[in-house]
């Protein structure tokens, strides 16, 4: 069809992605769907009407700053790669949400294959507006691609985008090719990637050439040995409190003097139940405890709930699969429940409401809630260790995952209701007797919600409007009049009845006199008696007393112990030195924090047959003082892999000391003598008697020649030792 030279290009480009990826879900098998990508892109190239995505130049302004690249990049530079636009703001949990997609397509698709991504930073907030805070959102985020700061949104603007996060990929020539707008387009976005390095390489449009990356460093100083902390949660006697220590992937267990009793997870991310040691979490963000000895996390990259218990020193999980849900409902058995980036986590006690008749209703126990923010569906969901009648006699099964409150709309909708409610990015929560206290991120307000009857009403913060979230500031006051920007945390003072907030963006800390529901901001003053400049607060805990409040800085990746009475402030410093073991996946030293050694890589070549699969298998010899670890995740994924061949899986489990995968040549003409066939990372988690050791370290398999003599199976065999790995 001809399109007008009036129609708003972004309107052009929508229909055009709306069109193809409406082909490619009516297709069916790979054959089809690749032919679909395949004609798209023919058709792409003679269709002349639309002339006016093919004649559209811009390019980014100049004098931005640029993020791990050693200078700046420019649109006309890149021609020659296939290019993705991420136009993205920090703030926002579906702009994270895609983060693993780009991820994994900058793995199987280097540089030198053709394509780029570049994140175009482009703000909400104004406090996302500075390079400084950006900087610190791409190391806690561990982005390793270019990224500029658009801090006027200028070109966002100018190509008309209306929402994060937005996917712009450009041709090698620069021009304009499909637009994908939110989350949940990773499998496709793969496969038109792929497909459009083949076309434009059999047109000889691809440059195979480098660019200047250098990963970018902040001069961290974490001399807590804490990086990027987060959620902190006190024991209910009050003698212990818990850290979500989330750039180092693990959780601490401190005394209120700071002596840290437990540290369970470490540095590298992933994913393991067990023993406290091999236990492995993914940016945990929010923790409570369940009792004395136990303690709930909501371990959020990995979308799962999980559960601490320090007695007998395991964690196990209590829902959540492993997968990023999408769904509003739930209710099904937790480890078969998916769940959505849960961000923090509150304990809710009550009695069964079963009308059964009791001689004394105050001997009637309480059961636990555990009351979730799923940030990911902007919801409160809520799990159940025990089975219980709750809201309208309603019944819940033990053990179940579901969702309580909020539609799954974002918005900032209060309701009598709690399933007509809506939540935006809830990242904060706080008991306070019948009332769940919510910081609800996107809409810069502090809401709560009633345990009798789950109505939703306002406290302060945002504005009347429910579609407005753009309604932030900084303002103390009552009601809508106050303003906040992008609030992480509460905690609730029981001795003094009082809401503290962190302020994130506005880097405050703020009150709520629950009296009359008026926020101010404290004045902090550091141990030298000028002012405490915070930086993006995200998590706070108000000690048993009532006179002392605990901040995570969390930028400044350390934690301020400030006494309530003077408003004075001082480092609450952490002592490792009590712990009786330890590992390699503890917290680096600051040297080391941002930038690491070379990862350990062997290199192996082969010859593969230019038509028929292969079977590869990766034998691991441990030295003899070492085994493997029992119930700790023995880890393959694929970091590169050549355009010529095709691979029946991109990862898996190294099971017993062996892997294997099937591997075949589909565009011979592609693989030239000596490049990468595949370049696999390995992560394995070995102990001798004293302590345990996670192994990482990458294998290349190159190609000598392409055979006609065929070998069904190719051994890789691999020596891992204590200090380091090599081929047998």
């Amino acid at each position: 069809m001809e399109f007008s030279a009036d129609l708003p290009l972004m309107d052009i480009l929508t229909f055009i992605t709306d069109e193809l990826q409406q082909a490619y879900k009516n297709s069916n098998g790979k054959t089809e769907k690749a032919n679909v990508l395949t004609e798209f892109f023919e058709r792409w190239e003679s269709d002349n009407s639309i002339k006016i995505l093919k004649s559209f130049n811009f390019e980014f302004e100049p004098d931005l700053d640029w993020f791990n690249v050693s200078q700046p990049l420019s649109l006309v530079g890149l021609q020659g790669k296939i290019v993705v636009l991420d136009f993205f703001t920090y703030c926002c949990i579906n702009c994270i949400h895609i983060l693993p997609d780009l991820h994994s397509l900058e793995e199987q698709f280097p540089i030198e294959s053709g394509l780029v991504v570049v994140g175009v930073h482009s703000p909400k907030f104004e406090n996302e507006r500075a390079t400084a805070n950006i900087q610190s959102a791409v190391h806690r985020y561990g982005i390793t691609h270019p990224i500029v700061n658009d801090s006027r949104s200028a070109m966002w603007r100018l190509l008309g985008i209306r929402c994060w996060p937005s996917l712009m990929v450009l041709s090698p020539t620069g021009r304009p090719l499909l637009l994908l707008m939110g989350e949940g387009h990773g499998k496709f976005l793969e496969e038109f990637i792929r497909a459009a390095l083949l076309f434009f390489q059999r047109l000889g449009q691809i440059d195979p050439s480098m660019l200047p990356l250098q990963l970018s460093s902040n001069n961290l100083y974490p001399a807590s040995n804490l990086r990027f902390p987060a959620k902190i949660a006190r024991s209910p006697r009050g003698d212990k409190y818990a850290i979500a220590d989330s750039g180092n992937n693990r959780i601490l267990v401190v005394s209120k003097n700071g002596v840290v009793e437990h540290k369970i997870g470490g540095y590298q991310a992933g994913f393991a139940d067990g023993n406290i040691i091999t236990a492995r979490f993914n940016s945990p963000q929010g923790v409570a405890f369940l009792d004395e000895k136990v303690l709930i996390v909501a371990d959020t990259k990995n979308h799962y709930l999980r559960k601490i218990c320090l007695t007998n020193r395991q964690v196990d999980t209590l829902a959540g699969t492993g997968v990023q849900g999408s769904e509003r409902t739930g209710g099904r058995l937790g480890n078969l429940q998916p769940i959505s980036s849960p961000w923090d986590v509150a304990i809710f006690r009550t009695r069964d409401m079963d009308m059964s008749f009791h001689l004394d209703e105050r001997n009637v126990p309480e059961k636990p809630i555990v009351l979730i923010s799923m940030a990911g569906t902007h919801q409160i969901w809520g799990y159940f260790p025990e089975g219980i009648i709750w809201w309208k006699f309603r019944k819940f099964e033990p053990l179940c995952c579901v969702a309580l409150i909020g539609n799954g709309l974002e918005e900032n909708r209060n309701n009598s209701y709690p399933q007509n409610a809506a939540f935006a990015q809830p990242s904060g929560l706080a008991m306070a007797k019948d009332y769940l206290f919510v910081a609800d991120s996107e809409s810069s307000s502090i809401r709560k919600a009633s345990m009798i009857d789950g109505k939703v009403m306002p406290v302060v913060g945002g504005d009347r409007n429910p579609l407005n979230l753009f309604a932030f500031g900084d303002a103390d006051g009552k009601l809508f009049n106050a303003k906040l920007q992008h609030p992480l945390a509460v905690t609730y003072d029981d001795v003094n009845n009082r809401i503290y907030v962190a302020d994130t963006y506005n880097h405050k800390i703020k009150v709520i006199n629950l009296e009359d529901n008026n926020i101010s901001t404290l004045t902090i003053k550091s141990h030298d008696g000028t002012e405490l400049i915070l930086n993006e607060p995200a998590g706070l805990c108000v000690d048993v007393d009532g006179r002392k409040l605990l901040v995570s800085d969390t930028n400044k990746h350390t934690i301020h112990l400030i006494d309530l009475k003077t408003l004075k402030a001082k480092p609450f410093s952490l002592d490792f030195s009590k712990l009786s073991s330890t590992s390699e996946t503890d917290a680096r030293e600051t040297k080391n924090l941002l930038k690491d050694g070379p990862t350990p890589h062997v290199i192996k070549s082969l010859s593969l047959h230019f038509s028929k699969k292969s079977t590869i298998s990766f034998n691991f010899h441990l030295s003899e003082e070492f085994k493997f670890t029992d119930e700790a995740p023995q880890t393959w994924v694929i970091k590169t892999v050549n355009q010529a061949v095709i691979l029946d899986q991109s990862s898996g489990t190294v099971d017993n000391g062996i892997c294997k995968m099937q591997v075949e040549v589909v565009h011979p003409d592609l693989l030239r003598e000596n490049s990468n066939i595949i370049i696999v990372d390995f992560s394995l988690n070995i102990c001798d008697s004293i302590c345990c050791l996670s192994k990482q370290f990458s294998v290349s398999l190159k190609n000598i020649e392409l055979s006609e003599e065929y070998i069904p199976n190719h051994n890789v065999y691999i020596k891992v030792e204590r200090t380091g790995v090599g081929m047998l």
